[in-house]
């Protein structure tokens, strides 16, 4: 989805980046013909303790400047959404939904026709210094360049490392794993339905979107991931299962957010318990109704001290400029993170 900016502190970059970065990115869905869709999307607030924190996402949205905002009362909830239900809700209008993998391609052939080039299959062995710039080392040879900019995801603090550059942050891996309506019960969603997060941890919760495609996913879980790739379920990769359990600050994590921890594993676990989440905003909803959907890794940056590193990092050393975390909504932000990073490569 490409978010509206109501989640936010305030004077982030996050917040800064995301509501510009929506804007900029409407605008090259319309340049290259990419499809995005306009919904509406409501944060639904099911329970009382629920309601400060759903007036404090409603301040933050209006200070980002999310044009629209309304809180509208339970009764109200069924004219958006007929199925779902709660005590008070958040109505975001405009929300935008599009495929990712459509707007990367669009990208890159912005690239290529500016005459840049995308090379893929190959694998950094080293950034290093050089004169007048940075040497950099691949499988396919050496490239050599003014600056460099490491943008790498889930590889990120290790590329910088390669670079010779330490951020102070370390990735560690979560895989989500989305399930999906059944044919014939997508009518359960018109377009967006969230719970009031919990604002100690940087997930949403269990959510329900109305795609492109029609298709409405529910998800994500947020589990641990013992491999970087790990996209398959129970996936294991032995350096990066070594990496983690000797890393204090990820059993520092561990303690701090323990119980959310285990809360998410069983969810993950158990298409009943997405159901019984679900249903607190759509009361219809059955184990049943729920397939099997994709996954993907989220590449959570934490801290010497394992605190979740909740905002854009970027890090310049000389010719080099780190993106050291990237977190959602880095997708809908990317083209303003590409100012801020085109601004770095200036300074460099």
């Amino acid at each position: 989805m490409v978010h509206s900016g109501v989640y936010y502190r305030p004077g982030s970059l996050r917040a800064r980046c995301c509501v510009e970065g929506a804007r900029a990115l409407r605008e090259l869905c319309a340049e290259h013909g990419v499809p995005l869709v306009e919904r509406t999307k409501l944060i639904v607030a099911t329970r009382r303790e629920e309601l400060a924190r759903l007036d404090e996402i409603h301040r933050r949205g209006v200070a980002n400047g999310v044009a629209g905002l309304r809180l509208i009362g339970g009764g109200e909830i069924a004219e958006h959404e007929p199925h779902a239900g709660g005590l008070h809700a958040l109505m975001v209008p405009h929300v935008g939904v599009v495929d990712f993998s459509v707007v990367t391609r669009a990208l890159a052939t912005a690239v290529t026709a500016s005459g840049g080039e995308v090379r893929t299959g190959v694998r950094v062995l080293g950034v290093e210094p050089d004169a007048g710039g940075v040497r950099v080392r691949t499988t396919a040879g050496e490239l050599r360049a003014g600056a460099a900019v490491l943008c790498a995801g889930l590889w990120s603090d290790r590329l910088a490392r390669a670079a010779g550059i330490d951020t102070g942050l370390r990735v560690v891996p979560f895989r989500g794993d989305f399930r999906v309506l059944r044919p014939g019960r997508e009518g359960l969603v018109r377009g967006l339905i969230y719970p009031v997060p919990d604002p100690a941890l940087p997930f949403l919760g269990v959510h329900a979107t109305r795609r492109v495609d029609g298709a409405v996913w529910v998800g994500p879980t947020a589990v641990l991931a013992l491999a970087r790739r790990g996209y398959r379920r129970g996936a294991v990769d032995a350096g990066d299962l070594r990496a983690l359990a000797a890393d204090p600050a990820v059993w520092r994590l561990c303690a701090r957010h323990w119980r959310a921890g285990a809360s998410g594993l069983l969810l993950d676990r158990s298409p009943g318990l997405v159901a019984r989440a679900l249903r607190r905003l759509l009361p219809g909803v059955t184990a049943a109704d729920l397939g099997p959907g994709p996954s993907g890794v989220r590449a959570q940056a934490v801290d010497a001290r394992g605190r979740l590193v909740d905002d854009f990092v970027l890090v310049r050393r000389g010719a080099v400029v780190v993106v050291a975390n990237a977190p959602s909504p880095a997708a809908t932000g990317a083209l303003a993170v590409a100012r801020l990073v085109a601004d770095e490569v200036e300074r460099a």
